[in-house]
């Protein structure tokens, strides 16, 4: 008779997301702060967490970015996960507009993973390549249309003083009302945080994706 193959018990990890190396003449990301999780030793909340994500509008839970994040801190992350399923799916602001706002976020922040995700988004959703380069790049997107125009305005006048002036406001509030103000203001802090939550736990864009902006030196 053949003899018995063995068998072993093998240990499903949640791997933390890796990047592959590239060439040193190109910028590069250090490696994830955060440690893998090992699928057995999760626990109720964590489990909870990845199926609340993957039943919502998102329709999936991706083992990278912001949700690898969240699944170190589930109570959190439940919370976070939800208010930005509403800030991106259900706010009274076209999708268009949400995604330019979040694309001049990222670029505030220069945050790699938030701009790689969100600028094939915002392209999806209607804002021009010729618009995204400009962000990108820091410079004022002056072909953009009238909507983004006073959007950038009024996000860039928050983020460099903390406050928003009447001329950037009221031009923002003839365009959105007062619960689309509202409502904006809720996702520039939202992706804002998410921005810091991305770069200080270095979360790591798709392999043989340039990273969007220069990597800052911090020790």
């Amino acid at each position: 008779m053949p003899a018995k193959k063995k068998t072993t018990n093998k240990k499903t990890t949640m791997k933390a997301p890796t990047r592959t190396s590239r060439k040193k003449s190109l910028n590069t990301m250090a490696p994830c702060r955060l440690p893998p999780i090992a699928e057995e030793t999760m626990t109720p909340a964590q489990r909870d967490l990845m199926t609340s994500i993957s039943s919502g509008p998102r329709g999936r839970f991706k083992m990278s970015g912001p949700f690898y994040c969240y699944l170190h801190a589930p109570a959190f992350g439940e919370l976070a996960q939800k208010l930005g399923a509403h800030l991106r799916f259900g706010t009274s602001i076209a999708p268009r507009l949400s995604e330019f706002a979040i694309l001049a976020t990222a670029r505030h922040w220069k945050s790699q993973y938030e701009w790689a995700a969100h600028a094939i988004i915002a392209e999806q959703k209607g804002v021009t390549p010729e618009t995204i380069r400009d962000l990108r790049a820091g410079r004022y997107p002056k072909k953009a249309p009238k909507d983004e125009r006073v959007i950038f305005d009024f996000v860039a006048e928050v983020y460099r003083h903390k406050r928003a002036g009447d001329r950037a406001y009221k031009a923002v509030h003839a365009l959105l009302g007062d619960a689309g103000m509202v409502e904006l203001v809720g996702l520039l802090g939202y992706y804002a945080m998410v921005a810091m939550t991305l770069d200080v736990f270095r979360m790591p864009i798709p392999d043989g994706t340039p990273l969007p902006f220069t990597e800052p030196t911090v020790r």
